[in-house]
């Protein structure tokens, strides 16, 4: 299966927090790192727990795909993330303000096409912008 392909199912994934999903797509031995842990994430149920984290925040938010391109083995995905903030989120309580930015990730797989690591650019400050978390 082509990178794109299952980029595509890690997109309903993302969206869906499927669980069965999470585990077909993300090796065991994946490590994440993301602001709201000092030490890495690991496996699905560390990709996960960045999924309710942001739902935690924004109930609604979905990530979109804009534009894949497809490597040996990685790929770069230009994401169209969406949300409402109405949740408490890094210590700021609702807002109700929409966020709308784009985030651009790395993700880099196995030999048996799994995710071994999931690289951020700096997508976040698009998120916390709008929340009045930074100029």
């Amino acid at each position: 299966m082509k990178h794109t392909d299952l980029m595509k199912k890690f997109e309903t994934m993302i969206n869906t927090a499927d669980e069965e999903l999470a585990k077909e797509l993300i090796s065991d031995e994946a490590s994440f790192f993301t602001p709201t842990a000092p030490e890495p994430l690991y496996g699905c149920e560390g990709y996960l727990s960045v999924v309710y984290w942001m739902r935690k925040g924004f109930s609604d938010v979905q990530w979109n795909i804009e534009d894949i391109i497809d490597g040996e083995n990685k790929v770069a995905v230009l994401w169209r993330l969406t949300g409402t903030h109405d949740g408490e989120f890094m210590g700021v309580p609702a807002t109700g303000k929409k966020i709308k930015t784009t985030v651009m990730n790395f993700y880099y797989f196995n030999e048996s096409g799994k995710i071994i690591n999931d690289v951020a650019a700096e997508g976040m400050i698009g998120i916390l912008k709008p929340l009045g978390l930074c100029g």
